[in-house]
């Protein structure tokens, strides 16, 4: 009878092994903008450390779609149903480019993996303008004629969005002027052009530490945590969050990643738990500290909740600010 027990239980034991799942040939990293951004950044951070710790069994390819700001990656994800060898990085356009350009898919349509970080926005100035406060820059824009330009990262995305939420609540009338990235929008500060800009840390700390940029405040509930100084005596930490300085809007932009449609729970399963393996390491924790990410992983329901709620924070405000298409 023992003999029997055991050999069923080495029967299960094959079974389940049997079932589980795992990619059997190479899986691609599908980024829904050009090379060099944030979101190709993480994705190629994700790479190198699954390939140095021997994560999987077969590599992992980045393959940048950037047309339609993001909706030719969504759309190929979506013709991708039930291919579980694709990956998809993802940000706030998940749901800023569906509800601004009507294109036949969101991100209901495909498989939640997890959100590993959320990305901080500030309010920048050039080093050299007299503003020392958010209260000082308000003042500016509100006596301003022609209003002051403020500058961003594209159209109709993030940036913009920020830029409609927290000037409707100061109460002044700015000039936003999109530029095709938010490096192009540092550099546009910091050669003078605009009077401020709403960017990434990624994307402004190499004027900020050359001394052409600084930042005002951080658009979050808390302050970013990170105590290693950017420039002589400063560090992100010592940086205010704009609530400090009156301001009650705030925004903060999901980094995670998703999977076609149609694939199995083995098949989702297998990508959590990778996930999970890449955010232990140490050079996922150094790829945090030096962009400046808000640690934040999620997976099954607390991942779909987030979601859930986030969209409707933008559908809200999209449809405040006119972004949302109506055709």
């Amino acid at each position: 009878m023992k003999s029997l027990t055991l050999a069923g239980a080495g029967l299960l034991l094959s079974t389940l092994t049997a079932v589980a799942w795992e990619p059997t040939k190479p899986v691609e990293i599908i980024v829904p903008f050009g090379p060099g951004g944030a979101s190709d950044q993480m994705a190629r951070t994700m790479q190198a450390i699954i390939q140095k710790h021997n994560l999987s069994s077969q590599s992992f390819i980045v393959v940048n779609k950037p047309a339609a700001t993001g909706g030719e990656a969504m759309l190929d994800m979506k013709k991708s149903k039930g291919d579980a060898h694709k990956l998809l990085t993802t940000s706030s356009t998940i749901y800023m480019t569906p509800l601004a350009t009507r294109i036949p898919v969101t991100w209901h349509d495909l498989t939640p993996v997890g959100m590993v970080a959320q990305d901080e926005f500030l309010v920048w100035v050039n080093q050299a303008a007299p503003y020392k406060t958010l209260k000082d820059l308000v003042e500016a824009a509100k006596a301003a004629k022609p209003p002051l330009k403020i500058g961003g990262g594209g159209s109709k995305r993030e940036d913009e969005l920020i830029t409609y939420g927290m000037w409707k609540e100061l109460g002044a009338t700015v000039s936003y002027i999109p530029y095709k990235s938010g490096g192009e929008a540092s550099t546009q500060l910091a050669g003078g052009h605009t009077a401020a800009e709403t960017n990434n840390p990624s994307e402004d700390v190499a004027n900020w530490r050359a001394g052409m940029t600084r930042p005002l405040c951080v658009l979050s509930e808390k302050r970013i945590t990170y105590t290693e100084k950017i420039t002589t005596d400063l560090a992100w930490s010592d940086v205010p969050t704009c609530k400090e300085q009156g301001l009650s809007f705030t925004y903060n932009m999901l980094r995670g990643l998703f999977m076609p449609g149609g694939v199995t729970k083995d098949q989702q399963a297998y990508f959590v738990d990778l996930l999970k393996k890449v955010a232990a390491t140490p050079e996922w924790k150094e790829y945090l500290q030096r962009n400046a990410l808000l640690p934040d992983l999620r997976t099954g329901k607390e991942y779909v909740d987030f979601l859930t709620a986030d969209e409707s924070k933008h559908k809200t405000l999209m449809t405040e600010a006119g972004f949302v298409s109506t055709k």
